[in-house]
């Protein structure tokens, strides 16, 4: 059940294999640049897995040899610094093969149409920006969606009232906090003035609830 059906020599043979598929991993890790260290695009994650599938073979089967995982490597990483070199020139190529930043939250309003092209749920948005220490969207100049899957925000200098982010269940807190003159639309925080309770739907979401803005 653990030797399998190899002859013992062939465990000899995984560690050299394994040493040698190791110091292709690095020149190729190397050859394919820094940013395979850090968060991985699309393009880079996918010569990731293209790695990971060749590399996986010779190391489990003695009859496979060493050399079909070093071609493909050879391509993989040759593919790679191609598509990066092409990006590099042609920036429309960039943004169809590696995919393009997208804005989120506009001056403190949820982009909704942007958010179901993007498939982010409004909680996950939400939930990001409280890991921001944001308490309501009045405080969001911008939120991107940056291509790689990474979010950046960018506060308001003067913040603005807005719809908190503070989740439903924390009621004491979410109480605590001070509610000003506006109204703000309870799915994407547009901002209207209190009136006599004939508040037309939100312009953005269509939404028909508004909630008292938090200052």
């Amino acid at each position: 059940m653990f030797v399998g059906e190899v002859p013992p020599s062939f465990f000899i043979e995984v560690v050299i294999r394994m040493l040698l598929i190791f110091i292709l991993l690095i020149i190729c890790m190397r050859l394919l640049g820094l940013r395979m260290a850090a968060q991985l695009n699309r393009i880079e994650m996918i010569a990731l897995f293209s790695l990971a599938a060749a590399i996986g073979v010779p190391l489990q089967a003695p009859d496979r040899g060493i050399l079909p995982s070093v071609i493909t490597a050879v391509i993989v990483v040759g593919m790679g610094r191609l598509i990066a070199a092409i990006a590099f020139k042609n920036q429309k190529f960039e943004q169809r093969a590696e995919g393009d930043y997208t804005i989120l939250v506009k001056d403190g309003v949820v982009q909704i149409k942007k958010l179901k092209k993007t498939r982010v749920t409004t909680e996950h948005l939400l939930s990001q920006l409280r890991s921001e220490s944001i308490r309501h969207l009045g405080e969001v100049k911008r939120l991107y969606f940056e291509a790689k899957g990474s979010f950046t925000l960018i506060k308001e200098e003067k913040p603005k009232p807005g719809l908190a982010v503070i989740p439903a269940f924390d009621a004491d807190f979410l109480n605590e906090q001070q509610q000003g003159d506006q109204l703000v639309c309870r799915t994407c925080g547009a901002r209207q003035e209190k009136s006599n309770g004939n508040e037309k739907p939100c312009s953005n979401c269509m939404d028909t609830t508004w909630l008292p803005a938090i200052v």
